[in-house]
């Protein structure tokens, strides 16, 4: 086991949770939502305490359609966000997701960081691994162990090529990794997730990830956190964090990723995140076609104040959801669609 390797990735950590915790690191571009109004009903002929944001995913029941979005894991720091995180996901019925396992693949110790499930026994939980890493010795046996450290109930392989183009310590060969991905859906015996990490995924990428068994896809647009940020504020060469700072208004807005795997793949899973800040933009996804409403750095914040902090947070995003869909004239999510929205630029 390189030790050195392990301690890089876990500074790396340290150093993307500070930065997110501490910097101003958003997108210079938005997310597209604001475009987007609901029709307002006056007479919604429904009664709120009626409205149900129960539903079903992967086998496993939702509360609400609200995903912890994955962040973080591999240090000390990191497992205390991540228990709060659980415990809240738990304490609402919403599903969750972990940061990248790669740390902990590497060096067992680490395990601990993303091992929730004993906060979070009945939540719909997803491991993480950046899909890169199947073109750099990584394969079936690493992605069960993910799996498997976590008790997960499926997988997320993330994509971050512009991440990695921009981190000193980048791993930057992506070609033919998608006939890797056809090949782990085929061999996994959970789900397969693919999510972006902030640009978006056009319609286009989404449409051959599902003709090769991917069973949802985060689009993860741009709008809210910019990871060339992130990695702009790590880096010690001068001109390298230049052209980090250029990527700043870089991406397809959450909408527009939306709208693009919508029309490219109209039966597709979606999951929305990007830029998401509260119930009404959850809302917005939902009406525009995904599942499930994605947050992560609002989130993060308040886990890192602590549970009753991250709580209240998350029961504010779901009330705003239901009020959403009781003004629209909804009772249930299979009653999203675009028609309660209109569009105004």
């Amino acid at each position: 086991m390189n030790r050195k390797k392990d301690t890089s990735i876990q500074l790396r950590k340290n150093d993307h949770i500070q930065i997110n915790l501490e910097k101003d690191v958003n997108s210079s571009i938005s997310n597209g939502l604001e475009n987007y109004f609901f029709n307002h009903q006056a007479l919604p002929e429904v009664n709120l305490h009626d409205v149900d944001l129960q539903s079903e995913l992967f086998g496993k029941p939702l509360l609400a359609p609200l995903l912890i979005s994955s962040m973080t894991g591999g240090t000390a720091d990191a497992g205390v966000i991540n228990s709060n995180l659980a415990k809240a996901a738990q304490l609402h019925g919403i599903a969750m997701g972990v940061g990248s396992q790669r740390a902990a693949i590497e060096n067992k110790s680490l395990d601990k960081s993303f091992q929730v499930r004993q906060f979070a026994p009945d939540i719909i939980l997803f491991a993480n691994l950046g899909a890169i890493q199947l073109n750099y010795g990584y394969g079936l046996d690493e992605c069960k162990r993910a799996v498997d450290m976590i008790e997960a109930d499926a997988l997320i392989l993330h994509l971050n090529p512009l991440q990695e183009a921009l981190q000193p310590e980048g791993n930057t060969n992506f070609f033919g990794l998608l006939k890797k991905i056809e090949t782990l859906c085929k061999m996994l015996p959970v789900p397969v997730i693919v999510k972006e990490v902030g640009w978006g995924i056009s319609g286009k990428i989404a449409k051959s990830l599902f003709e090769s068994g991917v069973s949802a896809i985060d689009i993860a647009g741009a709008g809210g956190t910019s990871w060339s940020e992130v990695e702009k504020h790590r880096i010690i060469d001068s001109n390298r964090s230049l052209i980090a700072s250029n990527f700043k208004g870089w991406g397809i807005p959450t909408a527009e990723s939306i709208a693009m795997v919508r029309k490219n793949a109209p039966n597709a899973l979606i999951f929305a995140s990007g830029g998401l800040r509260n119930g009404i933009d959850v809302a917005k996804c939902l009406a525009l076609g995904a599942r499930l409403g994605g947050i992560a750095g609002p989130f993060l914040r308040s886990a890192h104040l602590g549970l009753d902090d991250l709580s209240a947070q998350i029961q504010r995003v779901i009330d705003e959801i239901k009020i959403c869909m009781f003004c629209c004239g909804i009772s249930s999510l299979d009653q999203f669609d675009e028609s309660l929205l209109c569009y105004r630029k």
